[in-house]
């Protein structure tokens, strides 16, 4: 491990006894144990944001899904901004809606939050690795939580564009994972009760639900909607689980929120189409992004 990452970070060294590995130790838990292939990538990307956002240490980690892109201009003050193409790892995806910049932005209690304007996708690469980029480099710049956004179909048809639903737990129909090898993380309290309680303080109206992850790029079959009903699934999209099996693997307390953005496949007759998700975002974005702030704020 990097030793200016560990002054960096303001953490301690500790040796387990179960070998020679290293790991970097936060206040309250552990960040980025073992020796994961893509761990000391996410430390070389940490590096980077550090020099090039002149932030040292970050807390707390946000990835901006699909509709929560303005939740910026209400989180603090920007400090530093870096494009995606200019930290190793990353690159751009040339998704229409998907902002490709990572920001440091101070919050008002004086931490500094890492923001990410959008995700790397398992649908653009099939590349787990890369998925799990995002959530690693975050650990490895000091914060502990992670907050994931996403915009996605919704199958409850009183859920209507535009409503925020807090992610409970999820089922991952994706195949894969970004874990490698007998790397078993326990994934019971994969959505922080705690995390979520602080939200419900901030908006006692929010409902939860179960996420279901496709792997796209293609939309859902109405079939495959009602499947995923029938497995438990309130919520359909691209994304967040794989993120958040990777996230708990390296260490990191997760807050999911989905924008549900439309109806599932076969919810209605509507069909679905990429711009009709963006324009619905749009629309419900001054809302949520507010909101989101807030429970940003309260962590």
């Amino acid at each position: 491990m990097h030793k200016d990452y560990a002054e960096r970070a303001c953490i301690a060294l500790v040796l387990f006894p179960t070998g020679d590995t290293v790991g970097a130790v936060n206040d309250s838990q552990q960040a980025l144990i073992g020796n994961h292939p893509g761990f000391d990538q996410a430390r070389e990307a940490a590096d980077v944001l550090a020099e090039r956002l002149d932030c040292p240490r970050h807390d707390i980690g946000v990835v901006l899904g699909s509709g929560w892109a303005h939740t910026i201009d209400s989180l603090g003050e920007v400090t530093g901004e870096v494009s995606f193409d200019q930290v190793p790892g990353l690159g751009q995806d040339g998704v229409a809606g998907h902002v490709q910049k990572i920001s440091s932005v101070r919050l008002p209690d004086g931490r500094q939050s890492l923001v990410f304007g959008s995700r790397t996708h398992y649908y653009a690469s099939r590349d787990t690795q890369a998925v799990a980029h995002v959530v690693r480099t975050i650990a490895a710049t000091g914060a502990t939580t992670v907050v994931l956004t996403n915009g996605c179909g919704g199958l409850d048809p009183q859920l209507q564009p535009g409503t925020p639903v807090l992610i409970s737990d999820h089922i991952n129909l994706t195949g894969t994972t970004p874990l490698v090898g007998a790397e078993f993380v326990d994934m019971t309290d994969a959505y922080s009760k705690r995390l979520r309680a602080i939200a419900k303080q901030v908006d006692p109206s929010l409902t939860e639900g179960v996420y279901v992850q496709f792997a796209g790029p293609q939309y859902e079959t109405p079939a495959e909607v009602a499947m995923a009903g029938t497995l438990g699934g309130e919520l359909v999209g691209m994304s967040t689980a794989l993120d958040t099996i990777a996230a708990r693997h390296a260490g990191l307390e997760v807050l999911g929120i989905s924008l549900v953005t439309n109806a599932g496949a076969g919810v209605t007759d509507a069909p679905l189409s990429h711009e009709d998700v963006i324009a619905a975002g749009e629309s419900a974005a001054p809302r949520v992004s507010k909101l989101l702030a807030d429970i940003i704020h309260a962590i």
